[in-house]
């Protein structure tokens, strides 16, 4: 149980660790901030806040950084979010007000968000009907050429050749056949898209070398198919401020990867954000099942009748400014939701 003064000090350590990047020790403490005691109990508190393993120390003889845990008990406290100053509402609401259609409204969001937040900015929202798969098939035009065919529940029939580098049968097709088509027909083509992810590292543990070579192009074909018939698209501003971020770099190598990607981010806004107005985040080793641990999302809802499930929110490193980014989250997704709702 953490006391009232150490969640004052946890606060405080986040806010100096933000500000500067660097440890926070209890003489800085006890200089910067009037908590009315000495720094040697200050000091008695930071040990039990680092025995609660809400701070840690990154080397001997250093002062202490928030952990995944402290950052999640300080977001999970932060009293009530200041709102925008009266300049920065009016100047958001103008900016996105001057858009001519939804592509322009969402690209200039991103833009906006980006910019007030330094952070890479996502906005998630759904086409104008959720695209299912009807039917795949893989058709051997050749022994070393497939042909890739997916039928949506639109009826939209798209088609891809594929080749392979091996000659292979049409028995072995057809059975690759089997296995992507149980796996995807009948789903969206975002969850779609997962299973044949799931299914392709499945199948390259189980395959040798030669068997591998001609099963990649096969079920890359099907993903590809799936990625180009979405359910949900997302727009991304604001990249090169990863350049400035204290990511490690395999970190930014897996924020990468996301972005390209962006099914992960999407299943992930879809578990993040809850009902309009909350703002929430997720954090470090909570992102770690997505591969992207070391980083940080602060996300919500917004959106008017049938839109009313899409999302907005920021990605950044653990050490962000959550008050601060959860503030414009909340202010742009507000605005947005009302100039799609006039």
């Amino acid at each position: 149980m953490v006391s009232e003064r150490g969640l004052k000090i946890l606060h405080a350590i986040v806010t100096d660790y933000v500000a500067a990047g660097e440890p926070v020790g209890s003489k800085t403490l006890a200089t910067r901030y009037s908590f009315g005691v000495s720094a040697a109990t200050i000091r008695n508190d930071m040990v039990a806040l680092e025995e609660a393993e809400l701070i840690a120390a990154p080397y001997t003889s250093s002062g202490r950084v928030p952990t995944d845990k402290g950052f999640r008990l300080y977001v999970d406290t932060l009293s009530k979010l200041q709102p925008l100053g009266g300049a920065r509402r009016a100047a958001i609401e103008r900016f996105l007000g001057e858009a001519q259609d939804l592509d322009e409204v969402l690209g200039r969001t991103v833009r906006l968000l980006a910019q007030l937040t330094k952070q890479v900015a996502l906005v998630q929202y759904p086409s104008e009907q959720n695209v299912f798969v009807h039917h795949l098939d893989l058709v051997a035009l050749t022994d070393n050429k497939v042909l890739c065919v997916v039928i949506t529940g639109s009826g939209a029939v798209e088609q891809q050749l594929l080749v392979l580098p091996h000659a292979v049968s049409a028995e072995f097709v057809a059975g690759v056949k089997g296995r992507i088509a149980a796996a995807v027909v009948g789903k969206d083509t975002d969850t779609a898209l997962l299973a044949v992810q799931k299914l392709r590292a499945e199948l390259e543990k189980q395959s040798s070398l030669k068997e591998w070579e001609s099963l990649a192009p096969l079920l890359d074909g099907a993903a590809q198919q799936m990625r180009q018939n979405r359910s949900a698209k997302l727009a991304i501003a604001g990249t090169a401020n990863l350049s400035r971020q204290q990511l490690p770099g395999e970190n930014a190598a897996a924020v990468l990867d996301a972005l390209e990607e962006q099914v992960v981010l999407l299943q992930l806004f879809n578990e993040l954000a809850a009902e309009q107005g909350t703002v929430r985040a997720s954090i470090g080793s909570e992102n770690e099942p997505y591969g992207l641990a070391g980083t940080a999302i602060v996300a919500t809802k917004f959106g008017v009748g049938e839109n009313a499930d899409s999302r907005l929110g920021v990605l950044g490193p653990v050490n962000m400014d959550y008050a601060g980014n959860m503030v414009a989250v909340r202010a742009v997704a507000r605005y947005l939701s009302k100039i799609l709702g006039t």
